[in-house]
């Protein structure tokens, strides 16, 4: 990837992971925290941050002109974090993603002066299944810090409890509960996948790249027979490359190309 556009991605993810930080793992009042990070990204919007991360990305804000609206955002997602327990439907969990991921796919589109409106549709997709595939993974681990993240009106239906969520093994309703939820990340990555035909060089390598690591994800979790308690396994490099290349392919297809 070009230099420049990297150091303008780690820049963004510097201030993600700082604020999933705060947010998580960080002592004391976590809400005040995130409201000093709030007022340290207007300093870094004025060209005046003191956080060594913040300064980092005042080149970026200033160089691809990018809006306050996505970072703040970032913000209020983990604010969420401090108050939530537990999410009733699906459509509020994609409520929760478009504060926590799809910011950060139009964050990524607008380093690339690819956010088209159709672009952003497709990225939200893209970025909202990473979520819910993020949101899998962490069963137990999001348990033991109070939320779940999987919809209440689904548990419901499979008949999973909230302790459940600890088992090891997974017990077999939330096999099921996951293997459902799995497959709507599957089908929200499809979804998104024609954003790759529509950017070009990087944009296209680094979008391909995002969407093939969330399928590979999902070959994990299946490979694990949806056990996401104790025998989840990592991605395989190997299933990344594999998705990336038929993305890529598909990508080809759709622009007309042989």
């Amino acid at each position: 990837m070009p230099a420049g556009r990297r150091r303008a991605l780690e820049a963004i993810y510097g201030f993600a992971r700082l604020a999933d930080d705060l947010g998580d793992e960080a002592p004391g009042d976590r809400l005040a925290h995130l409201d000093a990070l709030e007022a340290e990204l207007d300093r870094a919007l004025a060209g005046q941050a003191r956080h060594p991360l913040l300064r980092r990305l005042e080149p970026v804000l200033a160089g691809h002109l990018l809006p306050r609206e996505p970072f703040a955002k970032l913000i209020a997602a983990n604010r969420w974090d401090q108050r939530l327990s537990r999410i009733g439907t699906f459509a509020e969990l994609l409520d929760y993603c478009a504060l926590s991921a799809n910011p950060v796919g139009e964050l990524v589109l607008r380093v690339f002066d690819s956010a088209s409106p159709d672009n952003l549709v497709r990225s939200n997709e893209i970025c909202s299944a990473l979520q819910v595939v993020e949101h899998l993974q962490d069963v137990a681990e999001d348990r033991l810090r109070g939320r779940i993240y999987l919809p209440a009106e689904d548990m419901d239906r499979f008949g999973c409890a909230p302790g459940d969520l600890v088992l090891r093994p997974a017990p077999p309703a939330l096999r099921q509960l996951v293997a459902f939820e799995a497959e709507r990340a599957r089908e929200m990555l499809r979804a998104g996948e024609p954003l790759v035909a529509a950017l070009d060089g990087s944009a296209r390598v680094a979008v391909a790249g995002f969407a093939a690591g969330g399928h590979a994800a999902l070959d994990a979790i299946e490979r694990a027979a949806f056990d996401v308690t104790s025998a989840l396994r990592r991605p395989r490099r190997s299933g990344v490359a594999a998705h990336a290349v038929r993305i890529w392919l598909r990508a080809l297809r759709r622009r007309g190309r042989p």
